[in-house]
């Protein structure tokens, strides 16, 4: 297990989350976490520093860092975690400003695939990062109950129960108020709350944010109730024991990176599919041909969340591949590789949780339920290296507010840092 307890690990987790209601949130505390570890920025256009130590790299919601040890420049090997930053959500559109019937709403698109329901009837926050005329950005955060997606009274939906229908271009425009509807409203709101001029924003990524805050669940406290467990749950896990790797001085060079757009597909300049990962290992491995070398050698955890056996709905799982909660981290596998696990990998995964003394568990999916995907099978087929598919269980995944075991978090620390450190 690692240094600190199974309840420090999940208290630590809930303030990383409470950190980060955006991926530019996310990086930005991790950046705030791995800069106090004295790791340093690495500007992706600048000259590149091959001297020992820890460096990380930020492009928009993606963050990338690594620790270089003595006598490892370049690289020989790399043990890379794998997680993302992004969480199904509401997105604000470019011109929001609309409503009726006297109220002032907000209009919204769906981000990535997200339980339309769970966002109805809960105060919700705005958060993201407002765009100048010069190309410099603002983040902006409130934390306050600003929006609500109301949903429709019983008495004027009878059958409601038997089936509940949304159409998300009607029904998840959330209320921001009342009176009329003027265009610039909302970003004068949002301005005013960053020290801005609404003139001066001339683009925004913003989005809605669930305002509960994470909390223990349980007789005993032996649940996490909380947002954007999938997947900052991953990203708090991998960051956590890149440092604790790090401290170990490792034979190997150990990466972590927290892609962005895995819930839209990763097809972007800052997700799985595209150039960053690829560039970074190129250059830290000395150059295009010394790559091959060490990617031979290398091996990549993808760390996103697992489906946890659920009690109403126990028919969707195959019982015999069932994960639990505080049994530890799961070994995803799926034969027509929407995850990436093989054998040999496998047999990482279970040196790593052997070295760490944590239990581990195994995940198929029902053959008649499909599993998602992951940034794994990405990973893997764009640099060839061999990848494995863990997460911890999670209930009521894509959901506002997700629930984990309060030990599981430690668990994936602890195996995550065997996996840095492992020299085989």
């Amino acid at each position: 297990m690692p240094s600190s307890s199974p309840e420090t690990t999940v208290e630590d987790l809930a303030a990383f989350v409470s950190a980060a209601p955006t991926p530019y949130h996310a990086v930005a505390e991790a950046v705030r976490r791995l800069s106090e570890a004295g790791f340093t920025e690495q500007p992706e256009s600048g000259e590149w520093d091959h001297t020992p130590g820890g460096r990380y790299l930020v492009r928009d919601g993606t963050v990338l860092a690594w620790y270089t040890p003595p006598n490892a420049s370049p690289a020989k090997a790399f043990r890379i975690f794998a997680a993302h930053t992004d969480s199904p959500t509401l997105k604000i559109k470019p011109n929001p400003d609309t409503g009726t019937a006297g109220w002032r709403q907000a209009g919204v698109e769906v981000y990535g695939g997200a339980l339309w329901n769970s966002w109805l009837d809960r105060d919700l926050g705005l958060a993201g990062r407002l765009a100048r005329l010069d190309g410099t950005v603002v983040p902006v955060r409130i934390d306050r109950p600003l929006l609500r997606v109301p949903q429709l009274a019983i008495h004027l939906d009878r059958q409601v129960n038997q089936g509940l229908k949304l159409d998300p271009q009607r029904h998840l425009v959330p209320i921001w108020g009342l009176g009329p509807t003027a265009d610039g409203d909302l970003l004068q709101y949002v301005a005013d709350r960053a020290g801005l001029e609404a003139d001066e924003i001339v683009a925004h990524d913003l989005v809605v944010h669930e305002l509960t805050p994470p909390a223990r669940l349980g007789a005993d406290g032996e649940l996490l109730a909380s947002p954007r467990l999938d997947n900052l749950s991953s990203v708090h896990a991998g960051l956590t024991a890149l440092l604790a790797a790090a401290e170990s001085q490792p034979e190997t060079v150990p990466v972590f990176v927290g892609f962005d757009h895995e819930e839209v597909g990763s097809s972007s300049a800052t997700g799985a599919a595209g150039p960053l990962l690829e560039m970074v290992l190129t250059r830290l491995a000395g150059g295009a041909e010394e790559r091959y070398r060490s990617f031979a050698a290398s091996r990549c955890l993808s760390a996103d969340v697992a489906h946890a056996a659920h009690p109403n709905y126990l028919d969707r799982h195959d019982t015999d591949h069932l994960a639990h909660m505080n049994a530890g981290p799961v070994l995803k596998t799926n034969a027509n590789q929407r995850y990436a696990t093989d054998a040999p990998g496998a047999a990482a995964w279970h040196r790593a949780c052997a070295e760490a003394g944590v239990p581990s568990q195994v995940f198929v999916s029902h053959n008649n339920v499909p599993c998602g995907s992951t940034v794994g099978p990405i990973t893997a087929t764009r640099l060839g290296i061999r990848t494995v598919d863990i997460g911890i269980p999670v209930l009521s995944m894509h959901s506002a507010r997700e629930l984990c075991g309060a030990q599981d978090p430690a668990y994936l620390v602890a195996a995550a840092t065997a996996f840095f450190v492992d020299p085989v």
